[in-house]
């Protein structure tokens, strides 16, 4: 945590939100100018504004209270009520989230709103509710693609031997070993420096992250793998959440859904024009179908390592609710 307990609980404590019946803080580790930092900030004025003043919002964005893992602690505790954490940082509190982090499980943009938004996405949502977590949507920063200094990545063997850093989770860190790669997780608030530093030699992110976090400045080589969707759980504190009555919830409810909404919507915005300039950077690779179909099947191992964890119940719902398509 980046601030001792009480000076933090003063900072929360604004004078405007002493007028408020419900006082909420909303904490993320992302920056303000992002899709999803904006989206945050929607969210605050649309339950403000439609609560009619008795919800207030605070949103402490920029990991000011700590990564994410921080983060998930705090809103367990009722400090902070309000976050959207990674689903693989999620994985370490509910291992059946793991399951947005199988490589190469959502083919489409299409597909993957079809799950989050739909049954199977609630059936993942509701894992989190022995958690002292209510977890209402899914938000996201896109698909993740991988980059890294050592050769362009066009097939699964391309990646033997590079160490490439990931997330605290187990599904990619076993990922990258299935692939012959030297996996290690590391934070991300350290990635720049340590691909700067060649501590590491790669990594995997959306392009809204490689962009807002300049990784193409110390990446010679991207990949558009899209091999797994950059999920965020949308979560409230349980006992938070409980206390508001049914109106405050619709209005909390309706505003997680047009700020998800928003977040995809700046995302798309923002790739196009973000990739053209990663270009003037770094050598950029698309893979073809036949080349994607090398990796899909190259990955199977690891959704059969990870079936007994995420559930064989949870896995099925989502792989038939992407072939029904």
């Amino acid at each position: 945590m980046k601030k001792p307990l009480l000076t933090t609980l003063a900072l929360l404590l604004g004078s405007s939100a002493f007028a408020a019946d419900y006082n909420f803080t909303f904490a993320h580790v992302l920056i303000d100018n992002t899709p999803n930092g904006q989206a945050a900030l929607a969210f605050e004025k649309e339950v403000e504004e439609k609560s009619a003043g008795r919800i207030n919002i605070n949103v402490l964005p920029a990991a000011q209270l700590g990564g994410d893992v921080e983060i998930i602690e705090q809103l367990q505790m009722n400090i902070v009520q309000i976050a959207i954490p990674p689903t693989a940082t999620l994985g370490n509190f509910e291992p059946r989230v793991q399951i947005l982090d199988l490589p190469f499980l959502l083919p489409s943009q299409e597909l993957m709103m079809k799950v989050l938004d739909g049954p199977a996405g609630r059936k993942i949502l509701d894992t989190l509710e022995g958690h002292e977590m209510h977890a209402v949507n899914f938000w996201g920063a896109g698909f993740r693609h991988m980059t890294n200094n050592v050769r362009p990545i066009e097939k699964p063997e391309d990646l033997k031997g590079i160490k490439m850093r990931t997330m605290q989770s187990p599904i990619l860190l076993s990922t990258y070993r299935n692939f012959d790669a030297n996996p290690t997780a590391m934070a991300y608030t350290e990635v720049y420096n340590g691909l700067q530093q060649s501590v590491i030699e790669g990594q995997e992110n959306p392009i809204a992250n490689i962009t807002s976090k300049k990784f193409y400045e110390v990446q010679k080589y991207m990949t558009l793998t899209s091999n797994a969707y950059h999920g965020y759980a949308a979560i409230v504190n349980k006992q938070a959440w409980d206390s508001l009555p049914e109106d405050l919830q619709a209005v909390m409810t309706t505003a997680f859904n047009n700020a998800r909404d928003l977040s995809r919507k700046l995302t798309n915005e923002l790739e196009a024009s973000a990739l053209e300039n990663i270009k003037k950077h770094t050598k950029v690779t698309e893979l073809t179908d036949e080349q994607m179909a090398a990796f899909v099947k190259a990955s199977q191992p690891v959704h059969e390592e990870f079936r007994e964890t995420i559930t064989s119940d949870l896995l099925d719902v989502v792989y038939a609710e992407i072939e029904s398509n």
